[in-house]
């Protein structure tokens, strides 16, 4: 059986809060997903990112809304 389906997807604005390795962000429709990961270390960074001291640093970052 084929079935063809078309869409039209208009989005304004999307916040997305989280995405972690396993996580699957899905608009529209897919027939099948195939599972994909990969990982890059494009800066070239040998040692591990310094460990975060506490909560007043992360309320002072800006929230970033990335509009589509």
């Amino acid at each position: 059986m084929i079935v063809n389906v078309q869409q039209t997807i208009h989005i304004q604005m999307i916040k997305i809060g989280g995405i972690t390795n396993s996580s699957v962000l899905q608009i529209g429709t897919s027939g099948v997903i195939t599972p994909s990961s990969h990982l890059y270390n494009t800066g070239g960074y040998t040692a591990p990112a310094p460990a975060v001291t506490g909560e007043a640093e992360l309320a002072q970052q800006e929230v970033s809304l990335i509009p589509l």
